[in-house]
């Protein structure tokens, strides 16, 4: 099955969630204030979030006003047209992959890090990259067996530590090792614990300055992996890791089945952060980076309709 296919039947929950509503109110005879209240709470109530939810809505009331728009159906698809717009990535987002790169790989435990690392791993080996892994994860021995299984499948080398040893020593030892392999990408796991926010930062902080110091000329690049079941929790996440590393690009897995996939709306608008990476399975290939005409498609489209967010003319 192709990737849109899986991406698509893995929205399918959040999709009739929003097409039963949104015929609702975009079937109206006239736009009126009603119309936009009611429109909101959908939006909200759909994961999307109040930051994102307060832009659509801006958005659609200004393109009302300077487009002429008075039929609820055309402004249904400025909405679609909009939100496709709002969630575009760029080839410079991704230019870490071409390069001498370092990424980090932050996010809370359960979230899919480590395999999202792996799946990663595997796939820039199959471009010929050469990939190392670096388990700096030290506190939790499941992750260290998952990285070395995905290690071993994808032919990426790893450098691992002893159960408890400072994460920062590990960073330090892998960054040694590329440097002497000619290594493209290193991968970094890093613990995913958020009770001690103080910690987390303060071990990132310790990382990120022995890249500084000992591999400068590596470009730098901060994932955070976010479980896309869990809706506005996940948002929240991601605020604590904005505030504790500089985060560059977002990875939300487990999108299929879900009936939240309207999240990844929400943390593009309210931090501002680029989607980089969706996951909709367990195999190697249910990770791709984020297609924002796909995602936008998999969301909004109705069976019939020609294109995603298909909507009668003015």
């Amino acid at each position: 099955m192709a990737f849109f296919e899986k991406l698509f039947s893995g929205l399918s929950k959040t999709r009739k969630q929003l097409d039963e509503n949104l015929s609702e109110v975009f079937s109206r005879d006239s736009i009126d204030e009603d119309l936009y209240e009611d429109l909101e709470e959908l939006l909200i109530l759909s994961d999307i979030g109040v930051v994102a939810t307060q832009d659509i809505i801006d958005n659609l009331k200004r393109d009302e006003y300077y487009e002429h728009i008075r039929k609820p159906k055309a402004l249904g698809m400025h909405m679609v047209d909009n939100i496709r717009k709002m969630m575009q990535t760029c080839e410079a987002d991704y230019s870490f992959e071409d390069n001498r790169s370092v990424v980090f790989v932050v996010g809370v435990n359960g979230a899919g890090k480590t395999t999202t690392i792996g799946k990663l791993a595997a796939q820039y080996r199959s471009r010929g990259k050469k990939v190392m892994i670096a388990a700096a994860d030290t506190f939790r021995a499941a992750a260290l067996e998952q990285l070395t299984v995905w290690a071993e499948r994808s032919g990426a080398y790893i450098i691992t530590g002893r159960e408890g040893q400072d994460p920062s020593s590990v960073v330090y030892d892998a960054v040694s090792a590329a440097k002497s392999r000619e290594t493209d990408i290193l991968l970094i796991d890093t613990a995913g614990r958020l009770n001690n926010k103080k910690n987390l930062m303060e071990e990132l902080a310790k990382m990120s300055r022995i890249i500084d110091r000992e591999y400068p000329d590596a470009v730098r690049e901060t994932l955070l992996v976010l479980d896309g079941a869990t809706g506005q929790n996940a948002i929240s996440q991601a605020r604590e890791f904005h505030a504790a590393t500089d985060v560059t690009g977002i990875v939300i897995t487990k999108l299929d089945g879900t009936s939240k996939g309207g999240i990844a709306i929400a943390i593009q608008s309210e931090l501002g952060i680029p989607v980089k990476y969706i996951g909709v399975g367990e195999g190697i290939d249910d990770l791709q980076k984020f297609d924002a005409d796909d995602y936008v498609k998999a969301l909004f489209y109705r069976e019939g309709a020609e294109d995603a967010g298909e909507t009668e003319e003015e």
